[in-house]
């Protein structure tokens, strides 16, 4: 079945009254908008709401990012298919409460120099799936709950205020799950940076730590410090005092085979020289 919003006709008239609502729209929301925000605008029913919002759709005047979600058309467009938003800011409408994390975090704040075609976003929504495309963007999508929402820092794209993991929080959030870093051997290049960089706080990193309760993360930050020989003493000495029973894996996405690091608990499934060890 073809999506009739997607089938958007060349930019057509509407009537004065319709105008005068869609200006008010134009005026109201800088980026994406839903129904609901035009029923409270221009005091509508749903179901009106609705229906104009797919008119306007069908017209040109608008485009329709996903389900009841919509952005509008700037004058003078050629071709209103092709008009599509920020990825940062439709996460932040639809995902929200979120903040922008893992891979996307660490190029905001100069961590890393690979470029990555995804956003990844940490959300306070439910979701059903880990990933989604929306407008041609991929958002790779990690559940948190209320208690874990903090170390975030806001930016602004155009008029939209969004939040982002502060790069202590982001290092935090890597080692609790390598694979929003780009995997472990990228952990670490990204690890190295923030341990010689600017952003190095090794006790706001503890702090951030405790609150997330994960004790593999000390594991594999205590391992990574020692293996990179990174001047951390007091750091290292709390990794190695808040150690869980039992060993976890260096790289959870990574291969069940390698060598048991009993300092650390932690079997050593990937070489951070960039060879996978075998060993039992």
């Amino acid at each position: 079945m073809v999506d009739k919003y997607n089938n958007i006709s060349p930019l057509g008239g509407i009537s004065k009254g319709s105008r005068e609502q869609l200006d008010a729209v134009n005026r109201q929301f800088s980026g994406p908008f839903e129904v609901s925000d035009v029923e409270a605008l221009l005091n509508l029913g749903r179901s009106k709401a609705t229906r104009l919002l797919a008119h306007w759709a069908s017209k040109g005047w608008l485009t329709r990012i996903r389900r009841g979600l919509y952005i509008t058309v700037p004058l003078g467009a050629d071709d209103p298919q092709t008009r599509s938003e920020e990825p940062w800011i439709v996460a932040n409408k639809v995902f929200e409460p979120c903040y922008i994390g893992g891979w996307s975090a660490c190029e905001h704040w100069g961590l890393t120099e690979q470029i990555f075609d995804s956003v990844v976003v940490f959300t306070g929504s439910k979701i059903r799936k880990s990933q989604l495309t929306i407008q041609n963007a991929t958002y790779i999508l990690k559940s948190i709950t209320r208690n874990k929402y903090f170390g975030t820092k806001a930016i602004w794209k155009g008029r939209t205020k969004i939040q982002v993991s502060d790069p202590t929080r982001t290092i935090v959030d890597i080692l609790n799950d390598p694979f929003v870093g780009g995997g472990m051997r990228h952990v670490i290049d990204i690890l190295k940076q923030y341990f010689a960089g600017e952003f190095r706080d090794d006790k706001l990193l503890a702090e951030y730590i405790k609150r997330v309760k994960n004790k593999t993360i000390y594991k594999r930050l205590g391992f990574i410090l020692e293996s990179l020989k990174i001047e951390a003493p007091d750091l290292i000495k709390k990794c190695s005092k808040n150690l869980s029973q039992g060993f976890s894996l260096l790289d959870p996405s990574g291969t069940d085979k390698g060598k048991y690091l009993r300092r650390w608990h932690l079997r050593i499934n990937v070489n951070i020289a960039g060879n996978t060890d075998d060993q039992s």
